[in-house]
């Protein structure tokens, strides 16, 4: 039994290998490493939202690359890897966020929501005949305080005061466990992300390959930046 090779058991999601590895969960984090790199960083501020689009061609239209999606007017979503399994992910929170808002008569939180996103993905990892969700999110929000959230593709969650996704993760992290302070500004937290994308990605930064979102404790709304205001944050 423990001399079988590894790819006897990488064929079905419900089976563990010896050592209790479920290798298409670790394949799907696999393809999230070779997404492209997304920022969250929550402060006494707000959140802040940093996404980087990798376009491979000048013949692409810099809008129709999405990376960050409003789930409800205080919670917002970014992600790396399959960005199609993110856009199904992104519907069940916004339904499950309506549904919320219609049964309580109140705005969900964003640990509601991100454990219901993080329900699924698990669900996805016990079946036969389906697929993990290659795709990790960063959900953040703005409830009693500011909140991040990364919801992983074996559907585990961890709540972050600032954390990275896709491929230059681990670059990034370094930046931001030594550089981040929970005291920040909102603006100071966006040019900390951008410093942080700066140092790891080989393309140039612009502003039609960046997407940044805010939610503010005082309004608790999101804002997405406009070309011209990513364009002051990179200069």
């Amino acid at each position: 039994m423990y001399g079988v090779s590894p790819q006897a058991y990488d064929r079905a999601i419900t089976v563990f290998s010896p050592d209790g590895r479920l290798f298409q969960v670790e394949y799907a984090k696999e393809a999230v490493k070779r997404g492209a790199t997304a920022i969250g960083i929550a402060t006494r501020d707000g959140v802040v939202l940093v996404a980087f689009k990798s376009i491979h061609s000048k013949l692409v239209v810099p809008d129709s690359l999405k990376k960050v999606f409003d789930i409800d007017s205080h919670i917002s979503v970014t992600a790396s890897g399959l960005i199609a399994d993110a856009r199904r992910l992104v519907d069940v929170a916004r339904n499950e966020s309506q549904r919320h808002r219609i049964t309580y008569n109140e705005a969900p939180t964003v640990e509601s929501i991100s454990r219901s996103v993080c329900d699924l993905m698990q669900v996805y990892t016990q079946y036969g005949g389906i697929r993990p969700f290659g795709v990790s999110l960063l959900i953040a929000g703005v409830d009693e305080k500011p909140r991040l959230y990364e919801a992983e593709p074996s559907g585990a969650m961890t709540a972050y005061k600032a954390d990275s996704i896709g491929s230059g993760k681990k670059e990034v992290d370094e930046i931001l466990e030594k550089n981040y302070r929970e005291s920040m500004t909102l603006e100071e937290a966006v040019f900390l992300a951008i410093e942080a994308l700066k140092k790891t990605q080989e393309e140039k930064l612009l502003p039609e390959n960046i997407e940044i979102s805010t939610i503010d404790v005082k309004s608790k709304k999101t804002y997405c930046l406009n070309d011209k205001e990513v364009a002051k944050y990179l200069k």
